[in-house]
């Protein structure tokens, strides 16, 4: 791995974090969900009330990759969790280390603070993804579906539809 460093993102990362999430979607065939902008997103990340965090990693200073993440909370443990919403690396980074670094700085930084678990979701198509978190030792929970409720569907729910 050339010189990789794990650094807490700041407000100037914004616009590099937007195109790795652009290039992430489109790599998902998911681009014609992103609304994300440069100013939604570094309200969500240093904005008021904040509870979103991102770190980069950068090889020999360039940007190769990122990870999007945020506290969730087992009722079974007690304990907070540290839940991981996206990591990506560029292409030509791939392979080199970076994404286990990513993923080591995550799991260090959610035993400092106290939690129970770090988890992620996947695409089952994403077997490359799949195959790479195994190797770590991460485990598919196969026994649960997400469900999500977006859009009109959420505003009829709230009764505001």
């Amino acid at each position: 791995m050339s010189n990789c460093a794990i650094e807490a993102a700041t407000p100037a990362d914004v616009p590099e974090i937007l195109a790795l999430i652009r290039e992430l979607a489109e790599y998902e065939r998911l681009l014609h969900e992103v609304v994300a902008t440069e100013a939604s997103l570094e309200q969500a990340l240093f904005g008021a009330g904040s509870n979103v965090e991102a770190v980069v990693a950068r090889a020999d200073g360039v940007v190769a990759g990122f990870a999007l993440y945020f506290h969730n909370f087992s009722t079974f443990l007690s304990r907070r969790g540290l839940y991981l919403e996206d990591l990506y690396v560029r292409p030509e980074h791939r392979g080199k280390g970076y994404g286990h670094a990513l993923l080591s700085h995550l799991a260090a930084l959610a035993l400092d603070r106290g939690c129970g678990r770090l988890e992620w979701t996947v695409l089952d198509w994403n077997r490359r993804a799949i195959d790479f978190y195994q190797a770590m030792g991460a485990v598919p929970v196969s026994d649960w579906t997400i469900f999500r409720v977006s859009g009109d569907a959420l505003d009829k729910l709230a009764g505001r539809g």
